[in-house]
Order: C-alpha cells, then sequence, then structure tokens
C-alpha cells in the first residue's frame, strides 16, 4: 500500500500565504509616493527605449539609477504592462495613475515577494531542531510591517532582493558555495546598495571554501572569481556591447551620485541624524552667547530637503569621512570573522556589516533598515541577549518608517498593525529563548530598554496627536521669534546708514566750501540728502529709494523668518523620530557588536 503523497505546502504555510496576500491586496488603494511614478517610468524607458539610451533618458526627474539586472528585470515587467496598458510603458505620460497601472505595478511586487517566500519556507525547513519558532520567525517576516510600509504601500521592490539576500545566506549555511556566490554577486547587479555586506560574504566564503586543512585551493578561487565575473559580464555586457565604455560610465554615474549630501531629505535614524540634531541645538546656544555661526548650515540641517548637509558647529562630513568609519568597523568584525569562520559569526557579521553603513553611511535612506532587520530576525532566538536585541532594533526601525506615509488614512494601518505584530511575534519568539539569571548590569540595561521602548507611545503622541494640534499644517500666521524681529530691525537700520553714509560723503569739504564763499556760491543749501523746494526741505529720490529699499528689506526678513519657523516646525516631528529611533538602533548595534566580539 504506498503512502499518500504529502502536499507541496503544510496546512499552515498555506494559510500564512493566503493571509499574507489577501492583507497585500487590500493595500492596493492604499497611499502611493514618488517611487510608484518612478518605476512606471522605469518600465517605459525599459520598454519603449533602446538599451543604449536607458541610462541617458532625462524625459522624467526620475532616471534609471538600479544596476542593470534591475533594469532587465523592468524590461520583463515591461513586456506584460504593454499586454495590461500600452499607456504603462509611454515615456511621455508622465504620473499616469490609471486602475490599470496600479494594479499591475502593485501585483508584480506581490508576485516578486515570492522569492522572498520561497526563502522562508527552506529556512523554516532547514530548522528541524526549533521548527516552531523558526515557522514564527519565517511569518514575521512575511508579514513584516517595515515591507509592508515599504514595498506594499510606499512602493517598492525590497522583499524580491530580501529573498535573493537570504537564498545567497541559506546556500553558504548548506555549503553550496557556488551558489552562494552566483545569488549574491546577482544581487550586487540588482541594487548596489548590498555592496556593504560584500565584505562577510567574501571573507567567509573564501575562507571557509579556499582555506581548507590541506592548504589553499586555488582552483575554488578561481571558480568563485570565474563566477563573478560572469554574473557581471551578463550585467554589463550588452550595454559595453552597444555603447563601449561610455556607457558604461554613465551607468556607474547614476549609482553613485554622492552629490545629493549627507542626510536624505528625512534624516535615517542613525549616527549622522543624531550629530545633525546636536549641532542644531549647539547653533542654538552658540547664538545665544552671541558667538558666530554659519547660519546656511543651520537651514541645511533642518529643513529636510535633498542636498548638501552643512554643520553649523561640528565639523562638516564628507564621504571619505563616512567611508573611513564604516570601513573601521567593518574591518574589526571581519577579522574576527576571519579567525573564527563559523556561519552563526557569518549571519552576525552581515548584521553588523549593514548596521554600520547604515549608521555611518553617505546618504542613507531609512528604508536601508531592513538590510540588518532581516538577518537579525534569523538570529533572534539563539539566546536572551539576541532576542533583545531583536526587539529593540525591529521596533525602532519599523517606526522610524512611519514618516514614510504621509496621509492620514494610514495612520490605523501603521499603528494597529504593527501592534498586533508586535504582540503575535515577540511573545511566541520569547518562549524560544533560555533566560538566564541577569546580572545587575544585564537587569539594568533590560529595564532601561524596556522604558526606551514605552517611550515610542509618548514620541508617537505627540508626532501623530498633539503637534498637528498645537501647529496645524498650513496655518496662516505663524510666531515670529526674537532673532527674527531683531535681523528684520538691523537690516531696516543697515539699508539706512548705508543709503546715509553715502550721501554725507559727497557733502562739500571744508576746502570746497570755503572756495564757494569766496567766489560767492555759498548760498544756503539744504541738506544733503534734501532738496528746497517751494521753501520746504524735501527728500530727494535717492533718501527716498534708501527707505523704500530697507523697508523692502526688512518685510523679506520677516517673512523669512516666519518660513523658516514653518519650515522648522514642520520638520521637528520628523526630526524627533529619527533622533529617538537611532538611539535605540545605535545601542543596539553596540551590544550586537560586544556579543559578537566577545563570543
Amino acid at each position: 500500500m504506498t503512502s499518500k503523497p504529502s502536499t507541496w505546502l503544510s496546512s499552515a504555510e498555506k494559510d500564512l500565504l493566503i493571509v499574507s496576500t489577501a492583507l497585500k491586496l487590500l493595500l492596493f488603494p492604499s497611499y502611493r509616493s514618488t517611487d510608484f511614478e518612478v518605476h512606471r517610468n522605469w518600465l517605459a524607458i525599459t520598454g519603449s527605449l533602446p538599451l543604449r539610451r536607458w541610462y541617458q533618458d532625462t524625459t522624467s526627474e526620475w532616471t534609471l539609477d538600479y544596476p542593470p539586472f534591475f533594469a532587465y528585470f523592468e524590461w520583463l515587467l515591461a513586456q506584460a504592462a504593454f499586454v495590461v496598458d500600452p499607456k504603462i510603458i509611454d515615456v511621455h505620460n508622465l504620473k499616469y495613475s490609471a486602475w490599470s497601472v496600479i494594479a499591475f505595478q502593485r501585483s508584480t511586487v506581490i508576485l516578486s515577494e515570492l522569492v522572498l517566500g520561497m526563502a522562508l519556507l527552506i529556512f523554516a525547513r532547514n530548522n528541524k531542531s526549533d521548527s516552531n519558532s523558526a515557522f514564527i520567525v519565517a511569518a514575521s517576516l512575511l508579514l513584516h510591517p517595515g515591507l509592508i510600509i515599504i514595498d506594499h504601500i510606499h512602493f517598492q521592490y525590497n522583499s524580491f532582493l530580501l529573498g535573493i539576500l537570504l537564498l545567497a545566506i541559506l546556500a553558504a549555511k548548506l555549503e553550496r558555495y557556488a551558489l552562494c556566490t552566483f545569488l549574491f554577486a546577482s544581487l550586487l547587479n540588482l541594487k548596489h546598495i548590498f555592496v556593504y555586506l560584500a565584505p562577510p560574504f567574501f571573507v567567509y566564503v573564501a575562507r571557509v571554501h579556499c582555506f581548507t586543512a590541506n592548504g589553499f585551493r586555488t582552483d575554488r578561487l578561481l571558480q568563485l572569481g570565474t563566477i563573478t565575473a560572469l554574473v557581471c559580464a551578463a550585467s554589463f555586457g550588452p550595454f559595453l556591447a552597444v555603447g563601449g565604455l561610455e556607457a558604461v560610465r554613465e551607468i556607474i554615474a547614476r549609482l553613485f551620485p554622492f552629490q545629493r549630501g549627507l542626510n536624505h531629505a528625512y534624516w535615517a535614524p542613525n549616527a549622522w541624524a543624531l550629530a545633525s540634531a546636536a549641532d542644531r541645538v549647539l547653533v542654538k546656544y552658540y547664538m545665544q552667547t552671541g558667538r558666530a555661526v554659519n547660519l546656511e548650515a543651520l537651514a541645511s540641517t533642518s529643513r529636510g530637503l535633498v542636498g548638501d548637509t552643512s554643520f553649523g558647529v561640528l565639523p562638516n562630513v564628507t564621504p571619505q569621512h563616512c567611508f573611513a568609519i564604516t570601513a573601521s568597523f567593518m574591518l574589526v568584525f571581519l577579522t574576527k570573522l576571519w579567525f573564527r569562520p563559523t556561519y552563526d559569526r557569518f549571519v552576525s557579521a552581515i548584521i553588523l556589516c549593514a548596521m554600520s553603513s547604515f549608521l555611518f553611511g553617505w546618504h542613507v535612506h531609512e528604508k536601508a533598515s531592513m538590510l540588518f532587520l532581516v538577518p537579525l530576525s534569523l538570529v533572534a532566538t539563539r539566546d536572551h541577549d539576541h532576542y533583545r536585541i531583536f526587539v529593540l532594533a525591529s521596533m525602532s526601525s519599523i517606526i522610524a518608517l512611519f514618516p514614510l506615509l504621509i496621509n492620514r488614512d494610514e495612520t490605523l494601518i501603521k499603528f494597529a498593525y504593527t501592534a498586533l505584530w508586535a504582540l503575535l511575534v515577540f511573545p511566541a519568539l520569547q518562549q524560544s529563548v533560555h533566560k538566564p539569571a541577569p546580572s545587575l548590569f544585564s537587569y539594568m540595561t533590560w529595564r532601561a530598554e524596556l522604558l526606551y521602548l514605552a517611550g515610542f507611545v509618548a514620541l508617537q503622541a505627540y508626532v501623530s496627536v498633539l503637534h498637528p494640534i498645537v501647529f496645524p499644517a498650513g496655518a496662516d500666521s505663524l510666531p515670529i521669534p526674537a532673532e527674527g524681529l531683531v535681523d528684520a530691525v538691523s537690516k531696516v537700520a543697515s539699508e539706512l546708514s548705508t543709503s546715509m553714509t553715502a550721501m554725507l560723503a559727497t557733502a562739500s569739504s571744508p576746502v570746497a566750501t570755503t572756495a564757494r564763499i569766496a567766489s560767492g556760491t555759498a548760498a544756503v543749501t539744504a541738506p544733503t540728502g534734501f532738496t528746497a523746494s517751494a521753501g520746504l526741505l524735501q527728500p530727494d529720490q535717492p533718501m527716498v529709494e534708501a527707505v523704500i529699499n530697507a523697508t523692502a528689506n526688512a518685510s523679506d526678513a520677516i517673512k523669512s523668518s516666519s518660513e523658516a519657523v514653518a519650515s522648522n516646525l514642520e520638520f521637528l516631528p520628523l526630526m524627533l523620530t529619527s533622533v529617538y529611533c537611532a538611539l535605540g538602533i545605535s545601542w543596539s548595534f553596540v551590544r550586537l557588536g560586544a556579543l559578537y566580539l566577545q563570543s
């Protein structure tokens, strides 16, 4: 009697897939960011223009700035988009928002997310010793609030890319190093931000695969190098064929635009957010104590605009500084991995390198937190310390994504869904973790972390409720600070002083006056700046213009000050969120780094 063949998915796995898909289908009408139009435009570029023009087209401001493999991915989607609605791939059809394009693009995110689902399925089934917690981790990632916000509301394809990252990590766990190399090289050619994770992949795979007990295996190193070269050739080769080295240079220029500045428009919750906030505090202190500050620098760090970020008091940060700091931290972690290359350390090194690049990188996006949150989930049940880090980093990173959803319609979704996810995931994982008797230090830090987590309630109460009430958006008038009035008055005095000084300088000198008296021409004259008319002294034209200019400049100063206050108040909730979340992520980095180095 033959046994009944098992189904491909278990009932629990089927239920998870159904719930996940249904939830994401319900989000079709939700808020869409400019990234939605970005990817629609990329469909149009790849679907209607020749290959040579993909990285040249500037019809839209949303130019193609991902590596070639992602461009090919968009080209594949464009073929289907043409069947659904040809207008989708019209390069000149900017900001096209018909229901056809909404349904199509949102559907492609769900379908491409199956790559993540496949990776999670492999992960769960290869953890038979703790299958229950592995399934919880898999479910938590498939339904992760961060991915819901970034991919299924805000709109991107991170789940697809993170699925490939997980597959590469799992290939390393299964000791399939050639496959691991192929997957990670492909990932780099899909999105170049993963280059920050290349060092731990290279160190670990080279160390365990090429440096064996019998000596160094040159053939294996050549194998890995050949795989990487072939992947890059498949990626850049077509562009090299049609446009030569110039085409490759155009791609590189699009991928690494250092002119964008240190901070993103909304500060990512990293070290530079803390530095920017500290600089603002120092600038206020310096202004109150009469010290000189760079006011333009203050504006650059407070308005939430894309561009160069300069500090008013602290030293300015350059891309070279960011690279040096990030590389220094990575070097410490990679040295440990090189001398003790275990799979657990490999995963921890990936997390720490991702955190290093997030905390100290140049022009970091808040969405980049998923680079360390996904692998961090894999070690959440390793021990109680890792569980605590997972909870703290997860909540800090997820809440840091809340400002991406700018409409009130999504407020309930982000709050209620995140709370539900946390209440289901954290207690379930905690049951799988052994909690040892804590030391005094561990007990105190755990209590401090709980207090920090409770602070998110107060933060969101202010950001989402209190601030909009006290400072409603679009208010007709805002209080002008004292320094604004002082600035306005100073401009009036400066203009009048300059005009009067210039006019007095033209007055007759004593020698000239004596000469006029001697010649009989020194009649009674009007004071400089005035003319005699009908027996009265009247201001002449230069004086009138001086007063008008001074008044206009004073008005501009008051208006500028009011606009600055409005900008600062609008950016205040974003700054508070970024800074508070940065504290949690920074502490998680310190804790995980210490555990890693002590292990």
